[in-house]
């Protein structure tokens, strides 16, 4: 798949921010942009947008189309991979079309019907324009240009593009599926959805599937815009595994090993995981995730376990708590309970209970 040229970026980019982008962002913007073309991902498959009839040529072409949409827009592999390999701790899909209420239909190979999703989009890698007169004045203790990271739905991330002069070059699609989030990463320059990083790099028996609702709990964190894009990958990794090295993260993402200790050392920094010096074993800290957690389990560092403690046993004991809440449902009935949810019953059923 060919790749959108830089001077086609820095066109759109003074078209959507005007002044703010003069010879300070230019040169932003052409650094960033060799950055990335530099880190090269494993691609799973090309894809391309329609909307109703529209084809679009790349993402960056849709942002430019001020134009309302003709319909919901559609991203299609063109050609999906075949099942196997390539869809390491995937799930295989032909389609996703995005609804604008934040839902999306999936559809899967071999023609079932589409799979109704919640979807959000979480922004990787990508250049927020910032002039030579805003860097001056963060410099002096201004504020600074900023953005979330974490996106409700498509419209709200193309309206970050137009009118904040964001050029995103990955993102993440995170799918919620009935029983599972799945991670879709979208090369924007490319037009490349990528395979994940795993696969091919850790056996897929190494993986934890979580629930979408402890997903959930985890990309909240991740979407805050507060650690690094290597970081984030990292405790998502880490969160559907029961502890890796920092050796293997380092093998899973590639790179220098410093960089990945860097950044596993910030997260145990930050209350997220634990590392045990023993072994050389990350673990993640499923309870800093959860409703009951409270704010500083999840912004200062852990307190240091008593002596003679099992860490492992410590994280089977964490996963249990957090594979219990993710399935509370009511006893009578099987509704699913809520996160928030105190009583043993549901609602209904406690007032008929209570009619009895």
């Amino acid at each position: 798949m060919a790749v959108v040229p830089l001077p086609e970026l820095q066109k759109l980019t003074r078209a959507l921010a005007g002044e703010r982008h003069d010879s300070y962002s230019e040169r932003a913007l052409s650094r960033a942009y060799e950055e990335f073309l530099a880190r090269r991902r494993t691609p799973l498959a090309p894809f391309r947008l329609r909307s109703g009839s529209r084809e679009y040529a790349t993402f960056y072409d849709l942002v430019a189309d001020t134009s309302p949409l003709a319909g919901p827009l559609e991203l299609r592999l063109d050609p999906p991979p075949p099942p196997g390999a390539a869809w390491e701790f995937l799930r295989p899909i032909d389609r996703l079309s995005f609804e604008p209420d934040g839902g999306a239909e999936a559809t899967l190979p071999g023609g079932p019907p589409p799979t109704r999703v919640i979807v959000r989009f979480l922004l990787r890698e990508h250049y927020l324009t910032r002039s030579r007169v805003e860097e001056d004045r963060a410099a002096a203790g201004g504020a600074r240009v900023s953005l979330p990271t974490f996106l409700r739905n498509l419209d709200e991330g193309i309206e970050a593009c137009r009118t904040r002069g964001l050029l995103p070059f990955c993102v993440a699609v995170l799918a919620y599926f009935p029983e599972e989030r799945v991670i879709y990463e979208l090369d924007l320059v490319r037009s490349l959805v990528l395979a994940d990083p795993r696969a091919g790099r850790l056996p897929p028996t190494r993986r934890v599937r979580r629930t979408s609702r402890v997903s959930w709990y985890v990309d909240r964190v991740t979407g805050r815009g507060e650690m690094p894009v290597l970081a984030a990958r990292a405790l998502q990794v880490l969160v559907e595994s029961h502890g890796l090295t920092a050796v293997e993260m380092a093998h899973v993402f590639g790179g220098v090993r410093e960089l990945m200790d860097s950044a596993l050392q910030g997260l145990a920094a930050r209350g997220l995981v634990t590392f045990d010096r023993r072994t050389g074993v990350y673990r993640p800290r499923l309870d800093a995730f959860m409703p009951l957690a409270s704010a500083a389990a999840v912004t200062m560092p852990a307190e240091p376990a008593p002596a003679g403690s099992n860490p492992a046993l410590r994280t089977s004991v964490q996963e249990l708590i957090a594979a219990a809440d993710a399935r509370a449902e009511c006893p009578l009935c099987g509704t699913p309970l809520g996160p928030d949810h105190k009583g043993l019953l549901c609602a209904k059923c406690a007032a008929e209970v209570g009619e009895v």
